[in-house]
């Protein structure tokens, strides 16, 4: 039995003395077993209140200081794989959500302006998306630049995550373990084919989590998944536990694409990429309206993002457990938008002055909806 913890240390006294330290627990390729990366995960001192990520992250945001503990978190994991006795090829790190706006800090940037020997791979988990889409968005532009990438975490948990799946275009998607238990019910089933069919869109690799048996392997392997991380593989523990990886792991992943989460140019200029406008008649932006109304009510998950005040109430009734309706904080000047995008599904309607043009397909509704969103929070 592991002995209660019995020394007391303050958020504040771990923070000012940097005593966050990182687990690494091995991501691995199911058909071969061959290690393609590591997960970095937050301790505090062995022994003590804090060591356990729950209250360390708990007492953190209650002092108001979740900020500086998630980019510390960040720092240690980055220092712990660049002095590795063999870094891994890529190194994965979780972001917390709520904080995911604050700039890196300079020792962040120090460490990759260092050149690092691996890819890392920032982790969110879904809970960011409808929070804070625009933040995210934003986020994964600026990781992209330095040839990184991101994980969308915890799928299968909230179906929103199914929604935004398209608009984000993770590098990695992770199936949560809850799947992986139990993989035969209808959601699972659901999710499943939903990231299958992503992932062969995308090129994104799919990781399932808590594998613990064979059994629990040969599921993750049957819900789609290409890689897997869980105790069948090993426990989190020091870095220099793992000495032998797929030297070709990033290469593996999809390369960084910079400028794709903040396309260029207005959701009208980049729908009349795809098809010329035509001249506006009366009644063309609700019959648009109606056709996307039509198409959201007929989906089980859907973002829907509208940029003008005035077409708000023509979508009223739209949004529900897996569909959300996003309004922009900031609507682009001089023109009506309206995009849903869904999985496998997009539509859009972007009038300008005396034209309008409507798109249907996946690919540039999810561009458009990609700019909306970087309007938001």
């Amino acid at each position: 039995m592991r002995p209660a913890p019995t020394t007391d240390l303050t958020i504040g006294e771990l923070l000012d003395r940097r005593l966050v330290r990182s687990v690494f627990q091995p991501i691995v390729d199911l058909a071969t077993r061959t290690v393609m990366g590591l997960e970095a995960l937050a301790r505090g001192p062995a022994g003590t209140t804090l060591e356990f990520p729950d209250r360390l992250f708990a007492l953190s945001r209650e002092a108001g200081r979740l900020g500086e503990l998630d980019m510390l978190c960040f720092e240690r994991a980055l220092e712990g794989a660049i002095a590795a006795p063999v870094p891994p090829p890529l190194l994965f790190a979780n972001g917390e959500p709520a904080v995911m706006g604050q700039p890196l800090s300079p020792r962040i940037m120090e460490l990759f302006m260092s050149g690092p020997p691996f890819r890392t791979i920032l982790e969110y988990t879904e809970r960011a998306l409808p929070a804070v889409p625009g933040s995210l968005l934003r986020l994964s532009g600026n990781i992209q630049l330095g040839g990184n990438g991101i994980a969308l975490d915890d799928v299968g948990v909230d179906p929103m995550s199914l929604a935004f799946l398209p608009i984000l275009e993770p590098e990695v998607i992770k199936l949560d373990m809850s799947l992986t238990r139990d993989p035969d019910t209808a959601h699972a089933r659901t999710v499943a084919a939903v990231v299958r069919a992503e992932a062969a869109r995308t090129g994104a690799v799919v990781i399932a989590e808590g594998i613990e048996t064979e059994e629990h392997l040969t599921t993750a392997r049957r819900l789609g998944a290409h890689w897997g991380q869980g105790w069948l593989f090993g426990r989190p523990g020091p870095i220099d536990q793992v000495r032998h990886f797929d030297p070709a792991a990033a290469a593996v992943t999809r390369a960084a694409r910079p400028g794709f989460h903040q396309p260029a140019g207005t959701p009208f200029e980049i729908a009349a990429q795809r098809r010329p406008p035509v001249v506006r008649t009366p009644g063309d932006v609700e019959t648009g309206l109606a056709r996307l109304r039509e198409i959201t009510i007929g989906q089980a998950c859907a973002v829907v993002t509208v940029s003008h005040p005035g077409l708000a109430g023509l979508l009223q009734g739209l949004a529900g457990p897996g569909r959300a309706v996003v309004l922009l904080d900031q609507p682009v000047v001089g023109e009506f938008v309206a995009a849903v995008v869904g999985p496998g599904f997009g539509y859009a309607l972007c009038a300008r002055d005396s034209r309008i043009v409507t798109v249907d397909d996946l690919p540039t509704a999810a561009a458009i909806s990609r700019v909306l969103l970087s309007h938001t929070g």
